[in-house]
């Protein structure tokens, strides 16, 4: 298919499919934020409530190269299509500066250690106080309920309390976390998709509910099943590039790199086999089915490991690929950010930033035919819509005034 036959019935009068829907988003650094990005990024108007110092996205580095002042790459990926407001909510009459905005909104999101939102006065008893069909979202590092809710939750401490970092790195190393906020970003991602499913229930019903996600569900949720295994006492050994269900597939040295090449069907198994001259073993019983190879691991993987190691990378490739095998080059981020296939993706786009300059942020991973979605603006200024929101709200210059006076905005 065709880039344009796929948008062929596009429409361009809506930012997505979520316009319309407005989000009030009182969250930092990844996990909240992402989940307002995503619902952004469909389309829907999220106002981002930051205390007047900016939230902590903001400010950890890496910055932007060229930026200036510094625009953080955190705060930069994820407040993307969203707008800014400045309140703190230690100051008497910020409460009911939120509230004002909630009463007019679909969905709350809030990020903080549970009761915190509530000490503040803006928890969801109270959301629901001026708008009781709302959807209110609580992400937190171990839920709302359950003997370890108040603990303070992280990304890192989710992977190590989920088994993930028991399983991850090679099997001779030590316990390894992701590279990435694998728990911040899984929790965000529930958390949209929950705020999605209540939003329908809404639309259906009129009844508003509380949603609650944590990093650690979210992680185990994703956790390939083998939490399940586990409490059935099956062995999880760490495998590090391996997999349990088939073999060979590793990550295997070229002459100039690495590549990632595995067979999971015994279809594969004998076009592979053909291509490492050994079209006697495509249909010997010690090599033929998925059962076999698993049991003769080391053997298959030293075949394929051997035939890697004489080509470069690309002769691996192209190779395998004319077979109609799985494969792919090892990149780092930097080559697979110049990688064709992913710009005619539109997985980075050219945003403009808050100090002028443009720097190519992700794109949303979901494509709609019907309703496109985009980066139609970059992370906005601290506080650049304050005015703007409050206005709407009925605040006029006179009583803008006065909350700047007393450090409400």
């Amino acid at each position: 298919m065709r880039r344009e036959d796929f948008y062929r019935d596009a429409r361009h009068d809506l930012p997505g499919p979520l316009a319309g829907v407005r989000a009030v988003e009182l969250t930092t650094t990844w996990a909240g934020p992402l989940c307002g990005c995503v619902l952004a990024d469909f389309g829907a108007d999220v106002i981002k409530v930051e205390h007047p110092a900016g939230e902590v996205a903001r400010r950890v580095p890496p910055f932007l190269p060229g930026s200036d002042p510094p625009v953080s790459f955190m705060h930069a990926t994820l407040n993307r299509n969203k707008q800014s407001l400045t309140l703190d909510l230690g100051v008497e009459g910020a409460r009911e500066v939120f509230l004002a905005l909630v009463a007019r909104a679909d969905v709350v999101i809030e990020n903080f250690r549970p009761g915190t939102v509530d000490r503040w006065g803006v928890g969801y008893q109270a959301a629901r106080g001026v708008r009781p069909d709302v959807v209110y979202v609580s992400i937190s590092g171990w839920g709302q309920w359950g003997p370890e809710h108040e603990r303070p939750g992280y990304d890192p401490l989710a992977q190590a309390s989920s088994g993930f970092l028991s399983l991850n790195g090679s099997p001779e190393g030590d316990p390894v976390k992701s590279p990435t906020f694998l728990a911040d970003d899984l929790a965000g991602l529930h958390a949209a998709l929950a705020a999605l499913a209540a939003l329908r229930h809404r639309d259906a019903t009129g009844e508003g509910q509380h949603v609650d996600v944590s990093l650690l569900d979210s992680l185990l949720f994703q956790s390939t099943g083998y939490p399940t295994l586990a409490a059935l006492g099956v062995e999880l050994p760490r495998m590090g590039n391996e997999f349990r269900i088939g073999a060979p597939a590793n990550a295997y040295r070229a002459r100039d790199g690495w590549v990632m090449l595995g067979v999971l069907l015994d279809s594969h198994w004998r076009e592979l086999a053909g291509l490492l001259e050994r079209p006697e073993l495509a249909d010997h019983p010690d090599w033929a089915t998925v059962p076999a190879r698993l049991a003769h691991r080391a053997e298959v993987n030293g075949l394929v490991s051997d035939w890697v190691a004489e080509r470069t990378v690309d002769e691996v490739v192209t190779a395998a690929k004319s077979a109609r095998l799985p494969v792919a080059p090892v990149r780092t981020y930097a080559e697979s950010a110049a990688d064709p296939h992913v710009l005619a993706r539109d997985m980075l786009q050219p945003v403009t930033q808050e100090d002028g300059s443009e720097a190519p942020i992700v794109g949303p991973a979901a494509k709609l035919g019907r309703t496109p979605v985009s980066v139609r603006s970059g992370a906005p200024a601290l506080g650049a819509h304050t005015d703007a929101i409050l206005e709407d709200l009925g605040y006029d210059a006179d009583a803008r005034r006065r909350l700047r006076e007393v450090g409400v905005i």
